[in-house]
């Protein structure tokens, strides 16, 4: 029996071939098998450079945050950043703000 990934959505091992595609049985996903290559590609930034966790980046604009009237600025630096599958992709700490959840597409490497 050979080795197959575990499921890239919910990280099942049970995963099982149907034809061409890769089925997990616990949340239903379907994938190909080349997806699974796809997706250890990495979070990029606005202008396409891989992120890393620990990378300081620069907000490129103004983005309100939600339930607050604070705005955070064009040009905020945000240090040390932890790179988390979702679709904010990136948590980090903003002097002023506190603990934030940004993507990765209104930010770049600094």
């Amino acid at each position: 029996m050979s080795a197959l990934p575990p499921c890239p959505a919910c990280d099942s091992e049970f995963t099982y071939e149907d034809g061409s595609l890769l089925v997990c049985p616990e949340c239903a996903h379907e994938w190909s098998i080349g997806d699974a290559d796809e997706r250890d590609s990495g979070v990029t930034d606005a202008n396409g450079n891989p992120l890393q966790d620990g990378d300081t980046v620069s907000v490129i604009k103004d983005l309100k945050v939600k339930g607050s009237s604070a705005v955070i600025k064009v040009g905020t630096k945000v240090k040390n950043i932890r790179l988390v599958d979702s679709d904010h992709d990136i948590d980090c700490k903003i002097d002023g703000v506190g603990a934030m959840k940004l993507k990765s597409e209104f930010v770049k490497k600094v």
